[in-house]
């Protein structure tokens, strides 16, 4: 379970565009004969775009192979248990994974977080990222699998981010379900009770559409998308 206490908050910065890229960075004048093994370094910037909806502590990874969803497809553990709670350390230590990092904390609506990411190993171009938005049952945003081969020096690449559902637990929304501050009630459940595979997510419905059962109320809805990702690379 989330501890709200825990809420680390950064500052507010003014929401970025839709998949941009812009490339600042390259020269056609290096020799193609010089082969560069510093490592390459990345800073990835997050904010979160919500009305009410905290993000779980953000995960962001280089991997070579694998993805962490794909929609259509039923989650794994690792993203039932991060999409469920919050909880990334599954991620973090993947076999898959070749580097990995988390941001401190909830991130608040209106707040940004930097990650940095950095690796010598030329095959790990492959960027994912994911996070939960807690006040649901199983809804997450995040990147699965984004080539950054073409990304160079000074490059960056901007998203904003939709909102998907886990489809392991039925989004109820009912007291005693859901992990964030508008209930305190449980995280991750091993049993699936919905429809088993990823989606984008519908949405909350709320007290105040109708569903007298759901502990959340309008403030909770969420429109996409859910958050912008900044990645540049520094180096």
């Amino acid at each position: 379970m989330l501890n709200t206490k825990q809420l680390k908050l950064s500052k507010l910065i003014v929401p970025l565009s839709v998949i941009t890229l812009s490339a600042c960075g390259g020269s056609d004048d290096n020799p193609s004969s010089e082969i560069d093994e510093s490592p390459a370094m990345y800073t990835i910037t997050v904010t979160n775009l919500t009305n009410a909806q905290p993000l779980s502590p953000i995960v962001a990874l280089l991997h070579s192979t694998g993805e962490i969803w794909q929609v259509g497809q039923p989650a794994s553990a690792l993203l039932e248990n991060l999409a469920e709670s919050g909880d990334n350390s599954g991620f973090l230590t993947a076999d898959f994974v070749t580097v990995s990092a988390s941001s401190d904390g909830i991130l608040a609506p209106g707040m940004e977080a930097e990650l940095m990411l950095s690796t010598s190993d030329e095959n790990a171009t492959q960027f994912s990222l994911a996070t939960m938005l807690v006040n649901t049952n199983d809804a997450f945003s995040g990147l699965s699998k984004i080539d950054l081969t073409e990304l160079s020096v000074d490059d960056s690449m901007d998203f904003t981010v939709s909102v998907y559902d886990a489809g392991t637990e039925s989004n109820s929304e009912a007291a005693g379900t859901i992990p964030g501050p508008a209930d305190g009630g449980e995280g991750f459940n091993e049993a699936r009770d919905d429809t088993d595979f990823v989606s984008y997510h519908p949405g909350v419905v709320s007290m105040d559409d109708g569903l007298t059962t759901s502990v959340l109320n309008n403030q909770h809805k969420f429109d996409n998308p859910a958050m912008s990702v900044k990645i540049v690379r520094t180096q």
